[in-house]
């Protein structure tokens, strides 16, 4: 092609001697100076920055799978504040990507996608499987169901978020942390003394909001380190962002049932396909997760098939086996029409990426960082 193009200068400049001495020996043709046309990128669509879905009726997946392209000064921190993610779901639904320096015009999937845990739609129900809190509100007369959901923060190992049902027994707005003697000999141990009573403010972890639960000393709350949201950084209490707990706080009332669980495999139903969203199982779950997923799944599909009159519902064992063993925490579909987690994240919505890295002094990267790094020890 290159050469083409001087071969075409050549004669363009022999013209242009020719034309200045009166001589002109061509009209040079439209194709020499025709621009080959511009490749037409897909629009970036306004994203779904949304933790309110409106229920379906036998529907058990919410949301909708999106995609962003990242800046050079995004980290995964900042993208999951924006879209109310956990950084845990944004590392698992992105292998291989840099959580710190993700690079600009890498492509980051957001997984805005859920399916609700199978246990009754009432009060907060609460999967530290997954690391995301379910609110199901009741309804007002007339008015559709909704689901609300957060990423959270959980106990880490060796603290562990209790799994069982309670209830909302109290709410305090700016609460004071009394430190619990266990948690005050691990800091002396770590040189870190901490007083054994700690005020409203910013060096409260408690952050401004807290919901005492009937388990007695776990708490939900917010906290004052949001960039560990979405991982196990807790002495067991559950932590939410800022504005999360802020909105939760004036909807729950007291006495609203918590239930907790521990399901990092869910399945759920939407228009006709059985949908398998899979996590990574807690470093401390010993259970034999595999035995209990076929088991669940032999059972669904028998439910289908008495459903439907079908005699037997079958499955591409390939596809399941990947989709567990990718662990890449969105739905994906098992029947027919059935795909690959990396097909759905290829297929995704482009969304406009509305991330703000915060300010270099206030809450630089390198600071998130270290706390996620170090598991934060927030109550």
């Amino acid at each position: 092609m290159s050469a083409v193009r001087a071969f075409l200068s050549r004669i363009l400049l022999a013209g242009l001697v020719l034309g200045i001495t009166g001589c002109a020996l061509f009209e040079v043709p439209d194709w020499a100076t025709r621009r080959p046309a511009p490749v037409a990128l897909p629009a970036e669509q306004p994203p779904i920055v949304s933790s309110r879905f409106t229920l379906s009726e036998g529907s058990d997946v919410v949301g909708e799978l999106q995609v962003i392209v990242a800046r050079h000064e995004d980290t995964f921190v900042d993208i999951a504040r924006a879209y109310d993610l956990g950084f845990d779901e944004l590392v698992d639904a992105n292998p291989g990507v840099d959580a710190w320096l993700p690079g600009a015009g890498t492509r980051i999937v957001l997984p805005t996608e859920f399916v609700l845990p199978d246990v009754p739609r009432e009060g907060i129900v609460l999967n530290v499987g997954a690391k995301r809190l379910f609110y199901f509100p009741k309804a007002a007369p007339g008015q559709p169901r909704v689901v609300v959901t957060h990423p959270v923060g959980i106990g880490r190992e060796g603290w562990q978020t209790p799994i069982g049902t309670t209830r909302v027994v109290a709410k305090n707005k700016d609460p004071v942390w009394t430190v619990p003697a266990s948690i005050r000999r691990e800091h002396a141990a770590e040189g870190d003394p901490l007083p054994a009573r700690v005020g409203p403010g910013p060096d409260n972890p408690l952050g401004a909001y807290a919901m005492r639960l009937g388990f007695p000393g776990y708490l939900i709350h917010g906290t004052n380190k949001p960039s560990g949201i979405g991982m196990r950084v807790s002495h067991g209490c559950v932590q939410l962002f800022p504005e999360d707990i802020e909105t939760l706080f004036a909807q729950v009332a007291v006495g609203t049932p918590v239930r907790i669980i521990n399901e990092p495999q869910l399945l759920g139903w939407r228009d006709g396909n059985l949908y398998l969203e899979v996590h990574s199982a807690l470093e401390d779950d010993r259970r034999d997760l595999a035995r209990r997923l076929d088991a669940r799944i032999s059972k669904e599909l028998k439910q289908a098939a008495r459903r439907t009159g079908v005699q037997q519902v079958q499955l591409d064992p390939v596809l399941l086996a990947d989709t567990v063993r990718a662990t890449r925490g969105f739905p994906v579909p098992l029947l027919h029409p059935a795909a690959d987690a990396q097909t759905l994240a290829n297929k995704a919505r482009l969304v406009v990426n509305v991330a703000t890295p915060p300010a270099e002094e206030a809450s630089p990267a390198e600071s998130a960082k270290q706390t996620t790094d170090r598991h934060a020890a927030d109550q």
